[in-house]
């Protein structure tokens, strides 16, 4: 069945997809509905003639009505089946930096549409969104490709689209309302349902072990991922890589003496749960190993913070995706 044959009551519209509302989540971002409460931020960002020049429907000046205006236009066209808009939310510090969707008002193939705030140009989230929705639209609803028109000058949109797996598919006219009116001959990307599984199902499998420590207090410590390293800024349970010929265990003995200069060596170390995570890049294995006998005191040696939290707390930290279901699990565990 095709997505848009599934945008009856199954399919597009179960309960854990985009057009129910639900989020997805990438490695720094979440995707998600917009609200009334976006408007304000929504038009401090588009507001940018910089940011709008290439859109087809975006006016400039962009005021905090014209936002309002657009959010319930686009909640309409939801209900509808007749598309879906998400804001790229930034799990590090829930800024709002852009907006991403698909229309099907042509012959029900999505068509794609997105743009960032300026602030957020150059460092992957428009090709990290799009990655996600993609994998949303041919794993989850059924679609058979998507394509998107792009402005002949926009080079920096053609290159998220080429890095995802998109192939030139000919030209489009496309009409430039907000720009004045005019029809532009747009080159035209589109990537095919079968494309992308067989380049997905290339990614590599990394195995990570990760731990759990936990003081006399019931405190959990986590570390921040340090500056430089993908997904930095969020908190996560210390650990790392397993190397060929090591076992989970064997990593996490070294990857803790090489991080925070502590000895688990003598631990009982039996793995209490694990994550299996899809980062769309790659898929992330990771045991994680509860821990409250070690010898030394954690430091930070390779650039990252640390902190001691409550099990109440750890929900509230911005965490990689593959983390977050742990904590529940964790806190049942404690």
């Amino acid at each position: 069945m095709s997505g848009r044959e599934a945008s009856g009551l199954g399919g597009c519209w179960s309960a854990a997809s985009i057009w129910r509302g639900a989020p997805l989540l990438s490695a720094r971002l979440k995707l998600r509905l917009l609200t009334t409460a976006d408007a304000p931020r929504l038009a401090e960002l588009a507001n940018d003639p910089e940011v709008v020049r290439h859109t087809a429907n975006i006016p400039h000046p962009y005021t905090e009505a014209d936002a309002l205006g657009f959010i319930t236009n686009q909640d309409n066209r939801r209900l509808a089946g007749l598309g879906v808009v998400l804001g790229l939310e930034r799990s590090l510090d829930r800024h709002l930096i852009g907006c991403m969707g698909i229309g099907l008002d042509g012959d029900g193939t999505p068509e794609l549409g997105y743009w960032l705030g300026r602030a957020y140009w150059g460092e992957g989230y428009g090709t990290e969104a799009l990655r996600r929705l993609c994998r949303h639209l041919f794993a989850d609803l059924g679609y058979e490709g998507v394509w998107a028109a792009v402005h002949p000058d926009n080079t920096g949109s053609m290159r998220v689209l080429e890095k995802v797996g998109f192939i030139a598919a000919g030209r489009h006219d496309c009409a430039m309302p907000a720009r004045g009116g005019c029809i532009v001959d747009s080159p035209k990307f589109q990537l095919t349902a079968q494309d992308w599984r067989t380049h997905h199902a290339a990614r590599p499998m990394l195995l990570v072990a990760a731990a759990a420590l936990i003081d006399a207090d019931g405190r959990v410590l986590m570390a921040s991922r340090p500056p430089g390293k993908s997904m930095s800024g969020l908190w996560e349970f210390p650990g790392g890589k397993v190397q060929a010929g090591e076992t989970p265990e064997m990593a996490l003995v070294r990857e803790l003496a090489e991080e925070l200069g502590i000895d688990v060596g003598e631990s009982c170390l039996a793995a209490m749960a694990f994550a299996s995570h899809d980062y769309d890049t790659f898929h992330l294995l990771m045991p994680l190993y509860a821990i409250r006998q070690w010898r030394g005191e954690p430091q930070a040696r390779e650039g990252q913070m640390l902190k001691w939290v409550r099990a109440s707390g750890l929900a509230a930290l911005p965490m990689p995706p593959a983390d977050i279901p742990l904590v529940a699990l964790l806190r049942e565990w404690l």
